[in-house]
């Protein structure tokens, strides 16, 4: 499959991941200027014309393309609002969560467009927002560093710590839940006692409920256990020490987790789903 413009730019992560040496499944494309009107001429699935986004078939396989756009924050913690559809590369690139993942390379020449010292970050395993209020519009970035900086084993750089640990002393909950709960999935589903170790001890906890403790485990079996049982609620078990009430669960992690409070006084039996056991087994 060749999708080739001079407007056109592999974007974020797969940028990214190519330039660390690590396998990316999705490529993502973004298009400067309105990539509905770029897609035209395609054979177009669908379109969003208030994203400014567009599906088309290529070769049997559908591609996502984003137009650049710039957005705002009218309800800090919430979903942004598109503000331009076809603004500058530049621009789009700004909204960005970290530099690492604001650089563009494009399709025609193969030239990576680096507006905010991605690749100096990259290469100094640092992980740096792009302004100020990074945090206080979308909290959600603090657990996507969180997941960035087990994977790839970068740092937060000093700026970057200090707002963060200023923002979880001075958090806004009234806050998107969807988005915090597929975050915290997002990371610790990766099953490495790093994430929680990090989680607790830069007190990013604290997003889950104004009131807030945790529980002392010993991450490293949780993560020794569930790599040999294979569980489909790993970041739960990890997370089910905390109050999780602001969060959407579905029915079934709701289960999972009063099963959890009535083992604390029942003995566990072989009908005792394996979540279950391993959240109280593991309580010190």
């Amino acid at each position: 499959m060749t999708l080739k413009d001079k407007n056109l730019y592999y974007i974020g992560g797969v940028v990214r991941d190519e330039m660390l040496g690590v396998k990316n499944v999705d490529t993502d494309y973004c298009y400067e200027g309105n990539a509905i009107e770029f897609a035209q001429s395609m054979n177009v699935i669908r379109s969003n014309p208030a994203l400014g986004t567009v599906r088309v078939l290529i070769d049997d396989n559908e591609v996502d393309i984003a137009s650049t756009r710039t957005e705002t924050y009218p309800q800090k913690g919430h979903l942004p609002v598109v503000e331009k559809i076809g603004c500058s590369l530049q621009e789009d690139l700004k909204r960005r969560d970290f530099t690492i993942n604001a650089m563009a390379k494009r399709t025609t020449d193969g030239e990576i467009i680096d507006y905010y010292g991605g690749k100096e970050d990259i290469r100094s395993k640092k992980l740096r927002v792009l302004h100020s209020e990074s945090f206080i519009d979308d909290p959600t970035r603090i657990i996507r560093g969180l997941k960035f900086s087990v994977r790839f084993g970068f740092e937060l750089d000093e700026e970057t710590s200090k707002l963060q640990e200023a923002y979880l002393n001075n958090i806004n909950y009234d806050m998107s839940y969807f988005r915090l709960k597929k975050e915290l999935m997002d990371a610790f589903n990766l099953n490495k006692a790093e994430v929680y170790n990090r989680f607790v001890e830069q007190k990013m906890y604290r997003l889950l409920a104004e009131e807030q403790n945790f529980v002392n485990i010993d991450s490293d079996e949780i993560e020794k256990v569930l790599k040999e049982y294979n569980s489909g609620y790993t970041w739960l078990v990890y997370l089910g020490f905390f109050d999780l009430k602001n969060l959407p669960l579905t029915r079934a992690e709701k289960r999972i987790l009063d099963w959890a409070k009535r083992l604390e006084t029942e003995q566990p039996t072989n009908n005792t789903p394996f979540e279950s056991v391993i959240i109280n087994s593991l309580r010190k």
